[in-house]
């Protein structure tokens, strides 16, 4: 069965191309396919392996370098048909996490809840709790009485917090993400705008799954990630979604009972947001890879799905 893990680190990167060319050659010496974002501000990974010793390896590797010892590492897997990545992707970009703002790796990051303790730290009444991600994903799981940011992308978030919240009236924020890489930027974000109390789940949904038994877990639902296997459930295990090839937003079994579901071309959310031209490009895409099926190969247009979709925002 694959192995995925993921992570992250905030930490100031002089020199991105350098570090790009180090991560591109441990990655392809130990066999890993995935993306691996870096940025002034750190790096951001999701990476895949056929073992997760290979993983392991990779992570003890690249804990030589100071700045990216004892990672905090979250760990799942994949069905053993499913591709996680079609390639490795080892990109250099202004941000590891879209926002618009640069993260300051020198500020105070925020305190952390650990798994153990979110259940009896979201129940308090004087808490508000924010799902900092955005609508596709809310919209398959989420963790009770939390307020969807409802964002088409991350950079999105400071007008809902302008919005929908108040320093004066939502005195304790509570945070979550899959991985924790967002709640890091939104807590600097609202530390900003006079939000005093803001605190985050340690490692975001993926660590909770991790740590908190099935009797005790309060998440509802699946949790979105960001490569093929498109969701994962409550045993950090591939989910039931699919994918819609044209907006990526995961879709259900049902969902492709749509009318408006045609594969690789629309489903029933995007159906009015493309043009006709668009989903001609799409037809003919979807064309092209069925042709390269027929002979055993990969279309290019395949390796694309994941960065090509309407609704992008940055791995977590």
């Amino acid at each position: 069965m694959p192995s995925v893990v993921t992570f992250y680190r905030f930490v100031v990167v002089p020199e991105p191309e350098a570090l790009r060319h180090t991560i591109n050659s441990l990655c392809e010496q130990h066999g890993l396919v995935g993306t691996v974002l870096i940025a002034p501000e750190g790096l951001n990974a999701t990476l895949a392996a056929n073992t997760r010793h290979s993983l392991e390896a990779f992570i003890v590797d690249l804990g030589t370098d100071v700045r990216f010892k004892n990672l905090n590492c979250k760990w799942s897997s994949s069905r053993a048909d499913n591709v996680v990545f079609d390639r490795l992707k080892v990109r250099v970009r202004p941000e590891v996490v879209s926002f618009g703002r640069e993260y300051q790796p020198s500020s105070a990051s925020g305190p952390r809840i650990a798994p153990e303790a979110w259940n009896a730290f979201i129940d308090s009444p004087q808490v508000t709790v924010i799902d900092t991600r955005n609508k596709y994903e809310t919209e398959i799981g989420g963790f009770p009485n939390a307020i969807p940011a409802n964002t088409v992308s991350f950079r999105d978030f400071p007008k809902f917090v302008e919005r929908e919240l108040d320093p004066s009236t939502d005195s304790k924020l509570a945070l979550y993400c899959t991985g924790g890489i967002r709640c890091e930027k939104a807590f600097q974000f609202l530390t900003e705008q006079g939000f005093d109390q803001v605190y985050q789940l340690d490692g975001g949904i993926l660590n909770y799954l991790a740590e908190v038994d099935d009797a005790d877990n309060l998440w509802s639902g699946e949790c979105f990630v960001f490569d093929q296997r498109v969701a994962l459930d409550s045993n950090l295990r591939q989910g039931t979604y699919d994918q819609c090839h044209a907006c990526r937003r995961p879709i259900s079994a049902s969902d492709k009972r749509s009318k408006h579901y045609l594969f690789g071309i629309s489903c029933h959310r995007c159906i009015n947001e493309t043009s006709s031209n668009q989903k001609d490009g799409f037809r003919e895409r979807e064309r092209q890879e069925s042709l390269a099926r027929n002979r055993g190969h990969r279309h290019v247009g395949a390796l694309q799905h994941v960065s090509a979709g309407l609704h992008q925002d940055s791995s977590e």
